[in-house]
């Protein structure tokens, strides 16, 4: 009995050692300091949602100065993906061919001598006159223009005429003669080509009026609801109004709105849009008459 005793209180006390080394334990490791690295308590790293990344990308893009990076400022040079607009017309050589449509015709650049076009026709259209002669004719692809403009403007309400159209070297000679007879050489060659000079030679030139024939080739013709359709309108059938309002000192030929020169519909848009003259378009000299 004693023996059990014994061995009873012997294991209570090694029990009891085991309690107290444990706590002890404890003790010490609550003490020790804590070492581990701790996130940011307000960042979740692995969590981002797309409306933080959102905030964070405006957030640079509106104030460079919170970016720890350079921001990089817009650049000058052009972007190849998009379109260049030229800002200025390049140099262009005068077109000089006289059976170019877009040849230019002045006291400075005149026509071969005794200059016939080999396809001249008759447009079917309105003329101020009903004999089928000379000045009732246009070079083919000038006629067919012509036809599909007078047929447009009849759409919108306006009813055109032709006044004159292709003169002859001979016809144009005979013409400026009577003008200098009855005006003198001076006065007649500001409103009159000389011969070889003339638009009418080439067969790209008609001159036009209101389908009563009123105003023909005369001033009155300007500011009639004709003039302002065909100011508005002639280019896009690759015509244009060869002697324009204000640019006298650059043609040597005051305003005539009547006066229509084929060039073709992308050279007169062009020459339109760009409120250019002939002579601007190629960048020659303004006449001097």
């Amino acid at each position: 009995m004693k023996l059990g005793r014994l061995l009873l209180l012997v294991l209570s006390l090694a029990l009891l050692i085991v309690l107290i080394v444990t706590f002890v334990n404890q003790k010490e490791e609550q003490k020790a300091p804590d070492i581990s690295v701790s996130q940011p308590s307000d960042t979740n790293v692995n969590e981002e949602t797309t409306d933080n990344v959102s905030d964070i990308d405006e957030n640079l893009t509106n104030n460079p100065e919170n970016s720890g990076e350079d921001v990089e400022e817009p650049s000058d040079s052009p972007d190849p993906d998009q379109e260049s607009t030229p800002t200025a017309t390049p140099n262009i050589e005068p077109d000089t061919d006289a059976k170019s449509v877009s040849v230019i015709v002045n006291p400075d650049y005149k026509l071969p001598d005794n200059y016939e076009p080999d396809d001249l026709v008759y447009p079917d259209v309105l003329f101020i006159f009903e004999e089928k002669i000379e000045k009732r004719m246009l070079r083919q692809e000038a006629a067919e223009a012509l036809e599909h403009m007078f047929e447009a403007a009849e759409v919108d309400g306006i009813y055109l005429a032709g006044v004159s159209a292709y003169r002859s070297h001979s016809t144009q000679t005979a013409l400026f003669n009577r003008y200098v007879e009855r005006d003198g050489y001076e006065k007649a060659k500001t409103y009159s080509a000389e011969p070889g000079t003339s638009e009418h030679e080439t067969g790209l030139a008609i001159d036009v009026t209101s389908s009563d024939g009123k105003c023909a080739a005369q001033d009155c013709f300007g500011g009639t609801a004709e003039a302002i359709w065909l100011e508005n309108n002639a280019a896009a059938y690759g015509f244009i109004i060869r002697y324009p309002e204000g640019k006298q000192e650059i043609t040597g030929y005051k305003y005539e709105p009547w006066h229509l020169r084929y060039v073709g519909v992308e050279l007169a848009k062009h020459i339109d849009e760009e409120d250019l003259t002939l002579e601007e378009y190629y960048q020659v000299s303004p006449v001097k008459r």
